[in-house]
Parts: C-alpha cells; sequence; structure tokens
C-alpha cells in the first residue's frame, strides 16, 4: 500500500491531509478544555451544541460551497480554505463568551465543508489509476484512525509543558503546513463546467447522487455507519464508567480496540477489493456490525472491558469495510466535472445520517438502557441492509447499452454518433453516468 507515496503529488497532498488532521485533532481536546473554562459543569452543553453546529454545516454547507466553488482553481481553493481555518484557529484561544465558540467553530465547519469535499474529488483525478486510488483511499482510512489514536497522546504530552490555549497554536501551524503543502504541487486542471444556474449547480450533485442506483445504495450504507458508530462514539464512556466502574483509560483503551479493527480492515481491503465487488465488501462491512450490535444486547449483561473491546474491535472491522470504498462508487458514478458535487453530496448526506444517530444514541441510551440501545441501533442498521439490498442491484456494470428517444437526442446530435438507429430513437453502450444526456438511469426490464 505504501508505494502509492512514491507519486509525488499524492505523497504531498496526503502529508497536507495527516498534517491537518493532527491540527485538528489537537483542537478537538483544546476546545473540550476551552468549553470546560467557559462553562464549568455546562461544558457538555457546549460541546453537544458545537458538534451539532458542526454537523449542521456540514451538511447545510457542502452542496452550496460546491456550487459556488466549481469554477475557481483548486489549488487556490483549498489553500484560501486553510488559512481560514488557521486564522478561526488562531482565534479561538482569545474568546471569552460561548457565543464566540458558536461563532467561530460555525466558520471552522464551514471552511472543512467546502475543503473537504474538493479535496477528496481531486485525489482520483491525480491517481486515475483505480488501483492506485484503492489504496489511496486505504491509507486516508489508516491516518484518519491514526489520527484518533496520536492526537489525544500528543495533547497530553503537551499539557505536561504548555497551558491548552496553547494547542491551538497546533491547530494553526498544522493549517499553515497543510496549506504550503497544496500549494507546492500543481493539480490537474478541473474540466471547464457548463455555465448553470445557482440552484442547478447546488442541487446538481445530490440530483445525480439519488438518481444512481449504487448511490442510494451507499446512502443506505452510510445510514448503517452511522447507527453502528454512534453506539461506539457516544456510549463507550457511559459503558465503561457508568456500567463498569472504569477509569477515563479504559474508555481509552476500548476505543483503541475500535481504532485497531478498522485499520486491520483498511490495510486488507486493496486485495479484498481485487477479488469482490465493491457492493459485496461494503454490505458485508454493514452485516458485520448489525450481528455486532445485536450481539452487543447479550454481552452488555456480563459486560467486561475485554469482552467490549473485542465487540468493539469487529465493529471497527465493519466500520471501516463498510465506508472506505465509497470514493470508488462516487469516482465511478460521475464524469470529472461532475466530481467535486457528487463528493459534497455524499458528505452531506453521509454527515445528516451522523446528526440522526448521534442524538438519538444518546437518548435510547439515557432513557431505556445500553440493551435497549444495541438492539434499536442494530435494527436500524439492518433496515440499512435491506434497502441496500434493494436499491443496489447485484449486476451493476459501468458500461450499459440504453437507448436515446429521438426528441431528446436527434440523429445528428453528436452523442449519439455511431449508434444503432432504431424506431424511438438510438441505442448505443458505454460508461454510464447520470449527466445532461442521461437524466434517469435506464430500467434493467425496459432495456433489454
Amino acid at each position: 500500500m505504501l508505494e502509492i507515496l512514491s507519486h509525488r503529488t499524492y505523497r504531498k497532498l496526503f502529508a497536507a491531509q495527516v498534517i491537518a488532521l493532527i491540527g485538528t485533532g489537537l483542537a478537538t481536546v483544546a476546545l473540550g478544555l476551552l468549553a470546560f473554562d467557559l462553562a464549568g459543569d455546562n461544558a457538555g452543553m457546549v460541546l453537544g451544541t458545537a458538534l451539532a453546529i458542526k454537523m449542521m454545516a456540514y451538511v447545510g454547507i457542502a452542496p452550496v460551497a460546491s456550487a459556488f466553488a466549481e469554477r475557481l482553481p483548486r489549488r487556490t481553493l483549498l489553500v484560501t480554505l486553510d488559512l481560514v481555518r488557521a486564522a478561526v484557529a488562531l482565534a479561538l484561544p482569545f474568546v471569552t463568551h460561548i457565543w464566540q465558540v458558536y461563532l467561530l467553530i460555525f466558520a471552522l465547519q464551514a471552511a472543512s465543508a467546502a475543503f473537504t469535499p474538493t479535496f477528496q474529488a481531486t485525489i482520483p483525478d491525480v491517481l486515475p489509476d483505480e488501483k492506485d486510488y484503492t489504496k489511496a483511499l486505504s491509507l486516508s482510512r489508516l491516518a484518519y484512525d491514526m489520527e484518533s489514536l496520536v492526537s489525544p497522546m500528543l495533547a497530553a504530552a503537551l499539557l505536561t509543558v504548555i497551558g491548552f490555549h496553547d494547542l491551538f497554536a497546533g491547530t494553526v501551524v498544522g493549517f499553515l503546513a497543510s496549506a504550503a503543502l497544496v500549494m507546492s504541487v500543481t493539480l490537474p486542471a478541473h474540466p471547464s463546467p457548463q455555465r448553470r444556474g445557482i440552484y442547478d449547480r447546488t442541487t446538481r450533485g445530490l440530483r445525480i447522487y439519488l438518481a444512481t442506483p449504487r448511490l442510494r445504495g451507499l446512502l443506505a450504507v452510510s445510514a448503517g455507519v452511522a447507527a453502528a458508530g454512534a453506539m461506539v462514539f457516544v456510549n463507550t464512556v457511559v459503558i465503561i464508567q457508568g456500567g463498569l466502574g472504569l477509569s477515563q483509560s479504559a474508555v481509552a483503551l476500548a476505543l483503541t480496540s475500535f481504532g485497531a479493527g478498522s485499520m486491520v480492515a483498511a490495510l486488507i481491503l486493496p486485495r479484498l477489493l481485487e477479488k469482490l465487488a465493491d457492493r459485496a465488501v461494503m454490505l458485508g462491512g454493514i452485516v458485520v456490525m448489525v450481528v455486532c450490535l445485536f450481539s452487543g444486547a447479550f454481552v452488555i449483561r456480563y459486560a467486561s472491558l475485554m469482552a467490549l473491546g473485542a465487540l468493539w474491535f469487529v465493529i471497527g472491522l465493519g466500520y471501516s469495510t463498510a465506508q472506505t470504498p465509497s470514493g470508488r462508487l462516487l469516482r465511478r458514478s460521475s464524469h470529472p466535472e461532475d466530481r467535486p458535487a457528487l463528493f459534497a453530496a455524499q458528505f452531506a448526506l453521509s454527515h445528516a445520517c451522523w446528526l440522526v444517530f448521534y442524538p438519538l444514541a444518546g437518548w435510547l441510551g439515557t432513557h431505556f438502557g445500553m440493551t435497549v440501545t444495541f438492539v434499536a441501533l442494530g435494527c436500524a442498521a439492518a433496515v440499512s441492509v435491506w434497502v441496500a439490498f434493494l436499491v443496489w442491484p447485484a449486476h451493476d456494470p459501468e458500461v450499459i447499452e440504453h437507448e436515446h428517444p429521438r426528441q431528446a437526442l436527434p440523429s445528428g446530435h453528436t452523442h449519439v454518433q455511431g449508434a444503432t438507429a432504431t424506431p424511438a430513437g438510438a441505442r448505443h453502450a458505454h460508461p454510464f453516468v447520470v449527466d445532461d444526456h442521461h437524466p434517469n438511469w435506464p430500467d434493467p426490464v425496459r432495456e433489454r
């Protein structure tokens, strides 16, 4: 997998991603301490509100940002957004009121909502070979998992010699280093987009997404990932400290088990995806998480740190297996000029799933206990599997034979040149994606 780092442009972009992730991780720790400094015992409410603001910014800003950004040079846009994030992080240590925290968090996450999909959509153009791109996806998943392990440890070490306000300086350095690395490479030119109205540009990614069967399946997968992930991220501390009466270090160990499972899956995915289709791999990952959630209802009755760690490890395996290949589906389902809009749609829709399941996991755990929460989230993940099987056909070729009605594309149109004439129009086959000439997915029964 690491041989992909021999590609100079990707190596620098990956380094930019890792450095920015570590800086963000430091900010997460510092933000918690800042919330306690400002709000005392109400710090949890402040952090909960900040997380809600983060998710709302992701869901609402990403499609709009992609619409306005599609005509800007990629490198300029990415560097500018990194500088904006650095400026916000620089201001955070100086806040004195909680409303200022909320305002700055919204600005930071709005910039991230524009940056992340644009960055993700750039990688397929930098690495056009699918095998290379698959390795890059797995490496990116490893980077996220490593950040969740390294950043808290790094923050703890730094806090022994500096105050928590100084941690934000690490975030600033991370974003500035990311900007410098992006500035040092030449990115592939973005195809010139067709002129469209603002509504068309804002909704284009969502319309392509929802019109593509494999991407409707991906949305169901994202819901299942959020259901299982919310159980881990929201309720681990409740189970460990509230149920088992163990220390904060035990919470860290349980979450480390989850991260380890995710990392193991990321390491084996490139070879696995050479042998199996994306659909089989991703749905298999969701099924693993469903089984684990239902198993959790029994494990929790005889809970121990070892048992929970093992369960979290297997959920981590399913978590990474289910979501890491999503970039391959997005790449396969769009033209290069539509890719940023489609990645923004996935970014917004997947975070909308988290916006539903984060509070649901907490509410169920508080009012009904962990056994009911495991079962309820297991049922939600099981429904997501059923929906994915239903809307994502097992036979999912890239090249699809289809017919263009004569009233839609006349015989002289360049797109149907060389096509076979039929009484109704013209028939041909090519890699099929939803676009202006193909607004709807072909009906497999009608097209046979």
